[in-house]
């Protein structure tokens, strides 16, 4: 079911955005999926060092 809705999603997007456009939108959400998993890897590892440092 999972794949349906997500493969619905990705024909209706390409049907109604134009190349550009829809090249954009993955682009932009990947950056944004980037910045965040950037931030939480940086935060994981100062956590580890203060935990360290307390010990």
């Amino acid at each position: 079911m999972k794949k349906w809705s997500f493969f619905s999603i990705a024909i209706l997007t390409l049907l109604t955005l134009t190349s550009c456009e829809a090249v954009e939108t993955i682009f932009k959400a990947g950056m944004w999926w980037g910045i965040i998993l950037v931030v939480g890897v940086i935060a994981i590892i100062l956590w580890l060092f203060s935990r360290g440092r307390n010990s």
